[in-house]
């Protein structure tokens, strides 16, 4: 039987496919990090107090039950699989800290925390991002009669985001959006959600705002205002934060999917994993392994092989944010490719030796 000459596309297609899907599978998605500053985020406000000596009485009371590397990582209030999932994943009392022990003391219920003066009418949120990436801001407000000296819990919420953004523009590091906030008396707290669309990480704050006079202490005294730390305070406990604030490697945080805040409730479903292909057989022809690997070659560029986007529950229509039923992880569909691949190349080495 005469071997068939490869050509060296072919070739190069064969060799190169497998190196490709390995790349695939190593790679790793990169984390976002950040905070609302306007208005002041609780974890920003005490970082810009100072997490080893903070000035208010709510920024002590936080450090002393999170400790204050929580304040150093002030970017990074987050949940690493969360795909929409949110009320899901975050039971109530502990909607400013995610659910993560690390920030526990954001979840204290007190009416002192550091606040933002807010208005009714249209307002300019900025959300420092130090590591910007694609994605949909969601936020909510308090409703009428919202008592901060209770644990937050979601039905305290209104049941519709006042302000929702797409990708909105990033300015001097820090996403600018425009939403309208609806009339409040007194003192309420805003809750902001950021969805990645480029992977299932979910970032969440919780700021404090005072429309008018501020009911939220006993007494009727004013709590401190709250600041957002500067470039310079940012800057200075960079080198005391765990978390890479490039957003590229080096984090910390979990990235395992994270267990449902109702042990009873379904988890979101993962995408099953291809199953690799059985190698070529002996008799494969090197034209058989050339079109395999064009056939890779056109499903890579067509996304074919990635896992399907995660579904997000039907029925939850609170902070069902960003995700939408549609929120795609990042595993990309390597196996499949580096099966194509390695039938490639021995099919290609079966061949030779035969010849």
């Amino acid at each position: 039987m005469t071997a068939r000459r490869r050509t060296p596309a072919a070739a190069a297609l064969a060799l190169g496919i497998a190196p490709l899907a390995l790349a695939g599978l190593t790679a790793s998605p990169a984390a976002a990090h950040g905070t609302m500053t306007d208005p002041v985020s609780r974890v920003s406000a005490c970082y810009a107090e100072g997490p080893e000596s903070p000035d208010s009485a709510a920024c002590k009371a936080a450090v002393a039950a999170s400790g204050p590397q929580a304040f150093y990582d002030w970017n990074e209030v987050n949940i690493a699989n969360a795909a929409g999932n949110h009320q899901r994943l975050i039971p109530d009392g502990k909607l400013c800290s995610a659910n993560r022990d690390k920030y526990k003391g954001l979840d204290l219920p007190r009416g002192d925390w550091p606040s933002s003066a807010m208005t009714a009418g249209t307002h300019t949120f900025r959300y420092r991002a130090t590591a910007p990436h694609k994605g949909s801001f969601e936020l909510y407000i308090t409703k009428d009669g919202y008592d901060p000296s209770k644990p937050l819990k979601w039905s305290d919420l209104e049941a519709k985001p006042f302000a929702k953004v797409t990708n909105p523009k990033l300015e001097n590091g820090a996403y600018v959006f425009d939403g309208t906030v609806p009339a409040k008396s007194g003192r309420h707290l805003v809750y902001s959600i950021w969805q990645r669309s480029d992977s299932p990480e979910a970032f969440y704050t919780c700021s404090d705002v005072v429309f008018g006079k501020d009911n939220g202490q006993a007494g009727g005294a004013p709590a401190p205002v709250a600041s957002a730390p500067s470039d310079e305070q940012i800057e200075q406990g960079t080198d005391k934060s765990t978390v890479d604030h490039g957003g590229h490697g080096g984090d910390d945080h979990d990235a395992r999917p994270a267990e449902p805040a109702n042990p009873a409730a379904e988890e979101p479903k993962q995408p099953a994993a291809a199953k690799p292909a059985e190698p070529a057989e002996q008799e494969q022809t090197q034209a058989e392994a050339t079109e395999q690997a064009e056939q890779a070659g056109t499903l890579q560029a067509n996304g074919a092989g990635t896992p399907s986007p995660v579904a997000a529950p039907a029925g939850e229509n609170l902070a069902e944010t960003g995700g939408s039923g549609s929120t795609p992880y990042l595993a990309g569909g390597g196996a499949a490719v580096l099966a194509i691949g390695a039938a490639v190349v021995f099919a290609t080495a079966r061949r030779r030796a035969t010849r």
